[in-house]
C-alpha cells in the first residue's frame, strides 16, 4: 500500500497536470475550436476557477460521447496542431457512426512509458511479436507495433473485425461467427509455425481459442498482453 506521502505526491502532481490541461486547451493560442466555444458559453471561466482534479471534477459536466460520433474532427484539432496531420482511430460502429477520435504523438508517448515496465525475459527485446485482433482503425494497432519497435522488435498482424462478428452474433449467425473465429485463428497458428514468435497481443476469447489448438510455451511464446474486452477468471 503506498504510504501518505506517496499518496500526497501523486496527488500534487495529477492536480498540476489537471492545471496543464487545462490552460492548453482554453488558451486561444493552444486550444481547440470545441473547447474555445464551450467556454464562451458558459458563466464562468475556466482558466480561473480550475487549478486542481477537484476544481475539475465539480465544474465540469460529465463528457458525452456522441460529440465523438457527430461532430466534424476539425473541432478538436488544438491551434497549436493546426497545421500537423492527425491519425483518426474509432470505436463502435456496429451500427451507424462510428465514434472517432484524433491523436498525434499520444500513443508513442504511452507505449514507450510502457516499454520500461515489461520484463526482458517475458518481452525479449530484438525479436518478433505478434497481435490477434482488431486493427483497422484504432489506436492499438499503432500502439502495439510502436510498442514491439520500442523494444526492437518486429511484429506480425492477425486482423479481426468485431463490428461483424457482433453483427453475425446480433442475427443469431452463431455458425458463422465460430467459422470467422476459425478463420482467424488459423492465420496466427500458420504464423507460429513458419516464424519465430516471442510475444502476444490478443483478446481474452482469441487467446483461449489458440491455446485450445496450440501450446502456446511450446510455440516459443514467453510473454502475453490480453486485454480488449472482459476477461474473468477462466482465462488466467
Amino acid at each position: 500500500m503506498p504510504n501518505e506521502e506517496e499518496v500526497k505526491k501523486a496527488a500534487d502532481e495529477l492536480d498540476a497536470h489537471v492545471a496543464e490541461i487545462i490552460k492548453w486547451h482554453f488558451s486561444p493560442e493552444t486550444g481547440c475550436p470545441f473547447w474555445l466555444d464551450w467556454a464562451k458559453e458558459q458563466s464562468w471561466n475556466p482558466l480561473e476557477e480550475i487549478s486542481n482534479f477537484n476544481d475539475l471534477c465539480s465544474k465540469f459536466p460529465n463528457f458525452q460521447d456522441e460529440w465523438l460520433r457527430d461532430l466534424p474532427n476539425d473541432v478538436w484539432v488544438p491551434k497549436a496542431y493546426a497545421d500537423r496531420p492527425f491519425n483518426i482511430f474509432e470505436t463502435g460502429g456496429t451500427t451507424g457512426m462510428p465514434k472517432q477520435r484524433i491523436g498525434w504523438d499520444d500513443f508513442r508517448i504511452d507505449y514507450t512509458a510502457f516499454s520500461d515496465t515489461l520484463s526482458d525475459e517475458h518481452f525479449p527485446r530484438n525479436h518478433y511479436w505478434m497481435m490477434v485482433g482488431p486493427t483497422g482503425p484504432r489506436r492499438l494497432r499503432l500502439a502495439i507495433e510502436h510498442l514491439a519497435n520500442a523494444r526492437g522488435c518486429s511484429c506480425y498482424f492477425v486482423d479481426l473485425d468485431p463490428r461483424w462478428v457482433k453483427r453475425l452474433i446480433a442475427g443469431k449467425q452463431f455458425d458463422q461467427a465460430r467459422a470467422y473465429m476459425d478463420h482467424v485463428i488459423d492465420q496466427a497458428l500458420t504464423i507460429l509455425k513458419h516464424r519465430s514468435v516471442s510475444a502476444l497481443f490478443t483478446t481474452p476469447k482469441l487467446l483461449e481459442a489458440l491455446a485450445e489448438r496450440k501450446d502456446l510455451v511450446k510455440a516459443g511464446i514467453k510473454g502475453v498482453f490480453c486485454g480488449g474486452t472482459t476477461m474473468d477468471k477462466q482465462y488466467a
